[in-house]
């Protein structure tokens, strides 16, 4: 990831704060939508589990300056999603319902450059976390 996207994509990211409620809502249906099938994986409160997912997201953004520094929790989550059902090919499917909602939500801010970056974070951080569950898993 270069300086730019690290840039754009914590300066979106900062404009979804403030409607984290309803962006983690936008973002389940939207999961939910492309891949019913993974409705049942979520076993808790979902307004609970999208402030995690809101929480999560923030920490990893504000942590992109210092990736060695956040390595070991992504790698950490990804083993405990294993755990939880999730398969490899789950993360495109979240991928695409995040870049999705980032649009939604981020509007005309939401560039062709800006896309491209949360694209690299999103690709980046889900191939730490199936390193981690599939090394687990071995």
């Amino acid at each position: 990831m270069t300086e730019r996207q690290i840039e754009l994509v914590q300066t979106s990211w900062e404009k979804c704060i403030p409607i984290a409620d309803t962006a983690a809502a936008i973002f389940y249906a939207k999961l939910f939508e492309l891949d019913p099938s993974l409705r049942p994986l979520f076993t808790s409160d979902i307004k609970e589990q999208g402030k995690k997912l809101m929480t999560m997201i923030t920490t990893a953004v504000r942590g992109l300056n210092n990736l060695e520094g956040i390595v070991g929790a992504v790698q950490a989550m990804g083993k405990r999603h294993s755990g939880y059902g999730v398969k490899d090919q789950h993360y495109e499917t979240v991928g695409t319902a995040l870049i999705w909602t980032l649009g939604q939500g981020l509007g005309d801010d939401f560039t062709d450059e800006t896309k491209e970056a949360w694209i690299a974070t999103y690709t980046l951080l889900a191939t730490t976390m199936k390193d981690a569950a599939n090394e687990n898993a071995a």
